[in-house]
């Protein structure tokens, strides 16, 4: 059950307005770069720039009181694996039935193992791929439960290609050309269709029907839809409806997808956006940026106007990563302060 607040009033009073509150913190000698939840919320993948793979044990938030929690503890670790990559860790995705975690670097390889999830460990041999030239900025899984396929999509630096490998047999089986700058973001939001934004300036769709993408976005439209910025971050909402991606800039822009039409942009940042993200139902949207904060933007309304954005999270250095919970309402934000932090609202 979701367990989103639909209710929470961005434009009150700083004193007024509820607060997340720091629940717990991972700390690392380097930089955190990729989280990622479990799909059932227990846990979460944790991977950092001193080659170092974690999974830590969601707490219990009942725990949790409005202000009375005063000390920030560790998150209990289950796994931890050291020099698990020959370089740093960039991102971190499970599959969407948590039965295989997956890893890319800057060493240009990708590591994925299975995961049993009753006993919440790791189980047989790690595979590694060795199918990107540069180094694996994202990715994302394209799971079919009807049919047991699990396929990954990876992309980075190097040839600008999109792969997708067969997590089942280990062998990748398409490519995917068109974009002509590092990819630095991909997302998913089926078993078919998945999105792409480039240094190139672009956002791609694409759908593993078919072998060239399917719509693209791009700043020459007379629109100037996504401006002159690097595409830093793409989300897409559980409907498929609504895109948001992140720019070099600091603005996001939401997209009307079946209008194909830009909705807005707006800016609630100071500096380049790392990653976006929607809220499980879609009523709120995360951001977080080079400035160092995570903002959330509420989307219950007119989206065409002016967007309420407000501070819920903040770091000593850059912000780089963000993740909802799958049911609660609480997120995971990681940064280039060394830390990997889990935010929750208090109990009323």
């Amino acid at each position: 059950m979701n367990s989103e607040a639909k209710d929470l009033d961005l434009r009150k009073g700083d004193a007024e307005r509820p607060h997340f509150e720091a629940v717990t913190t991972l700390c690392d000698s380097q930089a955190i770069r990729s989280v990622d939840f479990h799909p059932n919320g227990k846990l979460y993948a944790v991977g950092s720039n001193s080659k170092t793979f974690r999974i830590c044990q969601y707490p219990q938030l009942s725990k949790l009181r409005n202000g009375q929690q005063t000390t920030v503890y560790p998150p209990s670790v289950l796994c931890k694996r050291t020099k698990h990559h020959r370089g740093s860790i960039y991102c971190t995705c499970w599959s969407r039935d948590g039965e295989i975690i997956a890893t890319g670097s800057n060493d240009k390889t990708i590591k994925y193992m299975r995961f049993n999830n009753d006993t919440n460990q790791l189980v047989g041999h790690e595979m590694e791929l060795n199918i990107h030239d540069g180094t694996v900025r994202d990715m994302c899984f394209l799971d079919d439960s009807s049919t047991k396929s699990r396929l990954l999509v990876s992309g980075g630096a190097g040839d600008c290609k999109i792969y997708i490998t067969d997590c089942v047999s280990g062998t990748p089986f398409q490519a995917f050309s068109g974009h002509s700058g590092h990819i630095l973001s991909l997302f998913s939001w089926n078993n078919a269709m998945f999105v792409s934004g480039s240094q190139d300036q672009t956002i791609r769709f694409w759908d593993l029907r078919v072998n060239v993408s399917v719509n693209t976005l791009e700043h020459e439209r007379k629109d100037n839809t996504l401006g002159n910025s690097a595409v830093t971050a793409v989300c897409v909402d559980p409907t498929g409806r609504l895109l948001v991606s992140g720019h070099a800039d600091s603005s996001c822009v939401l997209y009307d997808i079946r209008g194909n039409r830009p909705i807005q942009r707006f800016y609630p940042h100071s500096a380049e956006i790392r990653c976006v993200r929607f809220s499980p139902s879609a009523y709120y949207m995360l951001t977080c940026s080079y400035d160092n904060s995570v903002k959330l933007t509420d989307l219950q309304g007119d989206l065409a106007h002016e967007l309420s954005s407000v501070v819920v999270a903040e770091h000593k250095d850059k912000a780089i990563t963000i993740r909802w919970h799958p049911t609660e309402f609480s997120f995971i934000s990681t940064s280039a302060d060394k830390t990997a932090t889990l935010w929750a609202l208090p109990p009323s």
